[in-house]
């Protein structure tokens, strides 16, 4: 089993995709309405390719893909500040009616390279880098989260040709998703063209990414949000042998002239980071102790604690701590609730808990980093 393969409850009829590899015999699993899950992989079937070749889809398939359709539509239609009585109700009986490609709306996607998002639920989306080239290409892929960049994956993707998924992502965390970052280096094997290795960073917005959906997206063949990596599609940037030549050899004589601007600034001296303490009180007065907390409305509150909670965890992941102590408090169980979502999304964390009932009862969580 791998990540992006969809499988089906041996125990149920649901079906879903798995999105990480908890452990050699534990796997998570989003079912098609988005409910995440920790499933045993003895208790999971994969649904083989054949199957959907003799049989079709199965029904929740294809209701998830037709709810993602709608679903798309509509914010589509949001951002494009289209009225949603302007567009056409679906038959009850029938359920939304699919986005049909429009020859004249939708110009067919050039060659090029391209990041695309493609629905695996309504509420989730899967990566994947897709070479609409007639060229190889060797990429590496990360994301950059408050300034810190991680890389996740380097392989060699061929030309025609798309990558495995890089990673799931949930609608519903739209404003919190990280930026994505590409290197992208076309090549030719035996050929006597070197091309520039192109570096992009991506970073989404509500109003471009709904409108970035194409119908029919060259090489995966269905349905995707689509953004291009490479600036010039027909013809990624060519160094002329000649010039390649003269450059070397300026170079290696030390009669090179000065060098160009650099395509991206140079970064600065990382900052040594700090661990946080063992214990991270969350509460609005250990947080804000000099005052000025009037007038927050509670979900300005939320915000504040939620920032101090990302930024003790990467600190601890940076500085390579054990465990670590985040202390909310029972009250509503609002704050808690939010801390066990995102820690339950982070693939760093070995597990968490209810810490030291006898001393806080509800009020902290433990949490085991990797």
């Amino acid at each position: 089993m791998n990540v992006g393969d969809r499988v089906r409850l041996l125990t149920g009829r649901e079906e879903g995709i798995i999105t990480r590899l908890l452990s050699d015999e534990l796997v998570e699993v989003a079912i098609d309405n988005d409910f995440t899950i920790p499933v045993l992989r003895r208790e999971v079937v994969v649904v083989a390719a054949e199957e959907t070749k003799a049989f079709g889809q199965s029904a929740a398939a294809v209701a998830a893909e037709k709810k993602a359709a709608a679903s798309g539509a509509a914010r589509a239609a949001k951002a494009a500040g289209v009225p949603a009585a302007a567009a056409p109700a679906p038959n009850k009986a029938e359920g939304p009616a699919p986005i049909k490609a429009d020859k004249n709306l939708t110009p067919p996607v050039q060659k090029g390279l391209y990041l695309a998002l493609t629905h695996q639920s309504p509420e989730l989306l899967a990566l994947q880098l897709v070479n609409h080239t007639d060229r190889d290409v060797l990429y590496t892929f990360g994301e950059e989260r408050n300034g810190q960049y991680r890389g996740l994956s380097a392989e060699r993707l061929a030309a025609k040709s798309a990558s495995k998924p890089l990673g799931h992502w949930h609608l519903k965390d739209f404003d919190q998703w990280p930026a994505p970052v590409v290197q992208l280096l076309p090549f030719q094997l035996n050929g006597t063209t070197a091309f520039e290795l192109l570096t992009k960073r991506l970073q989404f917005k509500a109003a471009s990414f709904y409108t970035s959906r194409q119908p029919n997206v060259p090489v995966l063949q269905r349905e995707a949000y689509l953004f291009q990596l490479d600036e010039k599609p027909a013809a990624p940037a060519v160094v002329a042998p000649e010039k390649l030549a003269e450059t070397l050899k300026a170079q290696l004589t030390g009669n090179a002239p000065a060098k160009p601007a650099a395509v991206a600034p140079a970064p600065e001296p990382a900052k040594a980071i700090v661990a946080p303490p063992h214990e991270v009180d969350l509460h609005l007065e250990a947080l804000m102790p000099e005052g000025g907390t009037e007038g927050l409305s509670n979900t300005a509150i939320l915000k504040l604690q939620l920032e101090a909670f990302e930024d003790a965890l990467s600190r601890a992941l940076a500085t390579n701590m054990h465990e670590i102590i985040f202390i909310h408090g029972s009250g509503n169980g609002t704050l808690r609730k939010e801390l066990h979502k995102l820690l339950s999304r982070n693939r760093d964390i070995k597990f968490f808990e209810d810490s030291q009932k006898e001393k806080f009862g509800y009020g902290a969580t433990l949490v085991r980093l990797k």
